[in-house]
């Protein structure tokens, strides 16, 4: 299997089958839809068996760890087989027609391809001001000061080598390991790179994504990411 596509879900039941069908139009190579079921209350777990039926390479699997965007994310990982792995959001933000040109990247040789909202040609449509500010803000500085080959670190939509993912080990709780990973990726040695991406706000169903808890685990991060470059 050439390609595993992550749907960490947690009530998405408005939003699952067109991110599902989306994924299928926008791939025209070899691929497994990993959907991870992250402690759902609605009918987002019946609505991917139904459409297995449908689409023979649909799994689902349960994320048995704690509730969570990271578990349900490190869940997804260790069950997809696949050599190169992509984590796609359920609420609809992310941009698929990018998944070909990134896998074209991980061809050419990277080993990490970052969707970015914040360079030459990437857009960030909707969403919270002050949300946007900051990982705007956050990317950009991190770029300067690290040299690190993205502008948007915190964005969820990457493609990663499997190799990176089973050499780097992840301590997020949250939202943040999506920055995380590439940081870690980075200091570690793999070659990363960036395409621009148009990201939207979700028009359907309750993001789980709260700035104020959340944000202290990003600070945290990004100051262990200076920290570690002026180590040297």
């Amino acid at each position: 299997m050439r390609l595993s596509v992550i749907v960490p879900c947690h009530n998405e039941e408005d939003n699952i089958a067109s991110v599902i069908r989306r994924i299928e139009d926008s791939l025209d190579v070899p691929h497994e839809l990993v959907v991870v079921n992250d402690h759902s209350s609605d009918q987002t777990a019946a609505i991917v068996a139904g459409l297995s039926e449908e689409y023979k390479n649909i799994r689902l699997v349960e994320n048995r760890s704690e509730k969570g965007f990271a578990n349900a994310l490190r869940t997804g990982f260790a069950s997809s087989s696949a050599e190169v792995v992509v984590p796609v959001m359920a609420d609809l933000c992310d941009d698929l027609r990018l998944l070909g040109p990134m896998l074209e990247k991980i061809d050419a040789g990277y080993d990490v391809v970052c969707a970015s909202r914040y360079t030459k040609g990437g857009k960030r449509l909707g969403g919270s001001r002050l949300k946007g500010f900051l990982s705007c803000w956050g990317g950009r500085s991190l770029s300067f000061l690290l040299g690190l080959p993205t502008h948007d670190i915190a964005n969820a939509f990457k493609m990663y080598r499997k190799k990176v993912l089973d050499s780097v080990k992840s301590d997020a709780r949250g939202f943040e390991i999506s920055m995380e990973l590439p940081l870690k990726a980075y200091y570690a040695g793999f070659r990363i790179t960036e395409l621009p991406t148009t990201w939207r706000e979700r028009t359907a169903g309750r993001s789980s994504f709260k700035i104020f808890r959340l944000l202290p685990s990003y600070i945290k991060l990004y100051f262990w990411a200076i920290s570690r470059r002026l180590k040297g």
